[in-house]
């Protein structure tokens, strides 16, 4: 009886649980999608921000130290201190290793041509580092480049501002000069032959990109480097990743090394390399975490206001049709049937439309959620995604239960607590 009486509900009330459902297919459809993109949205916003260059800074330890005597600063000179490049292999072996994207090395070097100082920095152009291939270009990659990256220790590429002030181009040879620092030794001559030009709208306009095995030789530092910019993926800055982890209780401890703010990851980097000095860069990440703010403030404020309008849709649809239906329940209660009973029957038709409703909601909002992922986010890295997320399903079944409920509890608690003697003797 009581599901020929679920059945006849439906058929007779088509209308009205059309309405209803529609309202809690439209709200699933735009939570879903709002959740699946919340779920990916850290990798995307990632990948879009890579084109501020790295989030960490690698220098020596002695760069960073600072020595008053007397009230006199006195710091140790740029670019005497150095790391040794084997160190970087250590950042494979910290607990978010598999979150660092890119590494850069740069060592400067100073060369004299034509009666001119050339500032020169040695880099890796695409140096196998674990699973990835990183090096200066992957770090950044707004860098507009006319030619090749060098290959062979003789190769260099000059920045735009540095080609139009020697007026050398692509195949030219640049002869350059490496004054030793005793006069006693013959000076390093080395020819190098241009493979491309860089236009980086920055200082490294004006700078000569060498190998940095080559900056190494000529700078008589083999298996060295003056400083390394490091990204990795990250979480959003927030007020406990800029506590001391030194200060914090072991339990927290533990949980701020264990999160993948940017000061975490800095802080493995100098537990591996202790002579470096670590820290992160600060406008990279205040911009990430400010943009993944402000797009989950507004993902949560569509989401909500979704469920609040289905919600509502259900209430008024649901008040309707238990209007339409008072007789049929003050015979019911005539009979004998118990007010939970009742309830049930109301209750369990509102169940299966927000099944119903939220499967077909859950398969477009998983189809609207991959259609705006590519619109906003044109990006490769992110074109693998799945479209359907397994996980997503029951969050959403659950909401549209939660939202088919609440808007039907009002007019079924209104509906019980009627005379049923009153209704029929009024529908009479």
């Amino acid at each position: 009886m009581f599901l020929r009486l679920l059945g006849e509900s439906f058929r007779r009330q088509r209308r009205r649980k059309l309405l209803a459902g529609t309202a809690i297919l439209l709200g699933v459809t735009a939570v879903t999608a709002m959740l699946a993109l919340a779920t990916t949205i850290g990798d995307r916003i990632q990948n879009e921000l890579a084109a501020y260059g790295a989030n960490i800074v690698v220098t020596p330890q002695a760069e960073a130290l600072e020595v008053n005597i007397g009230g006199v600063n006195v710091k140790p000179v740029s670019g005497t201190a150095l790391l040794r490049e084997t160190d970087l292999e250590k950042l494979r072996t910290i607990f978010w290793a598999n979150n660092i994207t890119g590494i850069s090395p740069e060592l400067p070097v100073e060369l004299s041509a034509a009666g001119q100082t050339i500032h020169t920095s040695g880099m890796w152009f695409d140096h196998p580092f674990g699973a990835i291939k990183t090096g200066a270009p992957a770090l950044h990659p707004w860098w507009k480049l006319n030619g090749a990256w060098p290959v062979a220790p003789n190769e260099v590429v000059l920045g735009a501002s540095l080609a139009n002030a020697l007026h050398l181009q692509m195949g030219q040879i640049l002869n350059a000069t490496k004054s030793e620092q005793t006069h006693t030794t013959t000076p390093k001559t080395v020819s190098l032959r241009i493979v491309g030009v860089v236009s980086t709208a920055d200082a490294t306009d004006s700078l000569a990109l060498l190998p940095l095995a080559t900056a190494q030789n000529l700078a008589n530092a083999p298996g060295t480097f003056g400083r390394a910019l490091v990204s990795a993926r990250t979480r959003p800055e927030d007020a406990f990743a800029r506590k001391n982890p030194d200060t914090l209780s072991p339990k927290q401890r533990e949980l701020w090394y264990c999160r993948p703010y940017a000061n975490s990851i800095a802080y493995q980097i100098h537990e591996a390399i202790p002579a470096a000095h670590v820290e992160q860069i600060r406008q990279v990440e205040q911009s990430q975490g400010l943009v993944l703010s402000r797009i989950s403030g507004l993902m949560w404020l569509i989401s909500a206001a979704a469920l609040i309008a289905a919600g509502f849709a259900v209430s008024a649809a649901m008040a309707t049709a238990v209007m339409e239906r008072r007789a049929e329940i003050g015979l019911m209660r005539s009979l004998g049937a118990s007010r939970a009973a009742i309830a049930a029957l109301f209750y369990s038709e509102s169940a299966l439309l927000a099944i119903f409703a939220g499967l077909i909601g859950y398969l477009a909002g998983s189809c609207l959620s991959a259609y705006l992922g590519q619109r906003i986010f044109e990006d490769a890295a992110t074109a693998h995604l799945a479209i359907f997320n397994p996980v997503l399903l029951p969050v959403v079944l659950g909401m549209a239960l939660l939202v088919a409920v609440a808007g039907s509890t009002p007019s079924i608690r209104s509906a019980l607590h009627a005379d049923p003697t009153s209704v029929l003797r009024g529908n009479a």
